[in-house]
């Protein structure tokens, strides 16, 4: 409510200005892109067009784009991948709707692919299906489903986090699903925590937490939000998820004999409380030595937008992670389980030369047991 409070037009007595500025680039991408799923996919071929044809190399080697904020985003690019609708052949951007189970049928999930996500962590996003198929569960991709609403959020929007909230729910709802699986903790806070604004013309009015409120609440009267309460109780973690998931005994995984460094996001440790379940992934993976990462109880610095409202904070806590890897001289992987913490920290292993990959957990697992990409 701070946040919605400070973005208002009104100026602070101090100095006259407003309390947060967004450039107008931010702006345009929280409303024009990060809303619109089909821009996003329709966005990833020319990303892998700019990386593989050497234009990425050259911008980042002219500096071209200076210190704006569009610098400090194109930074945190990872390879992009292609769908998994599109493994073996072009990119057409696209996700099918249904991923039909191999093997015995145990279930039927949905697959939330966010915003930030289907665009720069389409490996995760793979990987998750591919498990999740393998083990025997038909994964559903609502092509109506949307961002999650966190970035803004945090910026202070609360009338259009609550409108995309709802987008979602209505987008999930109607299928019948065991479980709605996130790979992004951030993501699986925010969808768990579905905010409610009473009313679009009250856009200042308090938002209740739906998880939170007893019954007999405005809230939990309104059949809206039971639909809300239906929709957030199916979320899950994907790790958490595949922690109690069935047909484990009928796939093998590959050996991997190496050390796997495991960096807790704030929001699946603080939030979620599921950093439990990462580790116990990997341990399906033989030979793996699976160790935390020095510091787990502090912020990468990424929060969401934080790395670029306060870049230079976000770095010392940033370096603080580059520290803690360089001690752990061994480690060959880095897991972590939030795309927006991957990318930042990605971003400060490139700058330090340290030939460290970074992947989420369900990858790992998605590669042990033979996933072609």
């Amino acid at each position: 409510m701070a946040r919605a409070a400070m973005t208002t037009s009104q100026p602070l007595p101090l100095d006259g200005k407003p309390a947060m500025r967004k450039s107008w680039f931010r702006k345009w991408a929280e409303r024009e892109l990060l809303t619109r799923p089909a821009r996003i996919d329709a966005l990833r071929p020319l990303l892998r067009f700019y990386q593989r044809g050497g234009l990425q190399k050259w911008t980042r080697k002219s500096g071209l784009l200076g210190k704006a904020t569009l610098a400090l985003l194109e930074a945190q690019l990872p390879p992009i991948g292609k769908s998994f609708a599109a493994l073996g052949g072009a990119d057409s951007g696209s996700w099918q709707a249904v991923y039909p189970s191999a093997g015995k049928p145990r279930g039927q999930v949905g697959l939330f692919l966010g915003c930030v996500a289907r665009l720069t962590d389409v490996a995760t996003l793979n990987a998750a299906i591919f498990v999740l198929n393998r083990l025997g569960y038909t994964v559903h991709v609502p092509p109506a489903q949307t961002c999650c609403g966190a970035l803004h959020q945090h910026g202070g929007d609360l009338e259009t986090a609550a409108q995309l909230s709802r987008r979602n729910i209505v987008a999930f709802n109607g299928l019948k699903l065991d479980s709605i699986i996130s790979t992004a903790s951030g993501c699986g806070v925010q969808l768990a925590e579905h905010v409610f604004l009473p009313s679009s013309s009250q856009p200042s009015a308090t938002p209740y937490q739906i998880h939170s409120e007893p019954k007999g609440s405005v809230v939990e009267s309104n059949p809206g939000n039971r639909l809300a309460g239906k929709f957030t109780a199916r979320v899950m973690d994907i790790s958490a998820f595949l922690a109690v998931a069935e047909g484990w005994d009928e796939v093998k995984l590959a050996p991997l004999p190496h050390e796997i460094m495991v960096h807790e996001p704030c929001s699946l440790r603080n939030v979620l409380r599921a950093s439990a379940h990462s580790y116990a992934l990997l341990a399906r993976i033989p030979g793996a030595l699976v160790a935390p990462l020095a510091g787990n109880d502090r912020c990468c610095g990424a929060a969401g937008t934080y790395f670029l409202d306060q870049p230079e904070m976000a770095k010392a806590l940033r370096a603080d992670k580059i520290a803690a890897l360089l001690n752990a001289s061994c480690a060959r992987y880095l897991v972590t389980s939030n795309v927006g913490c991957a990318m930042y920290i990605g971003s400060g292993l490139r700058e330090a030369g340290l030939e460290i990959e970074i992947v989420h957990p369900v990858t790992l697992v998605a590669r042990q047991m033979g996933i072609q990409s």
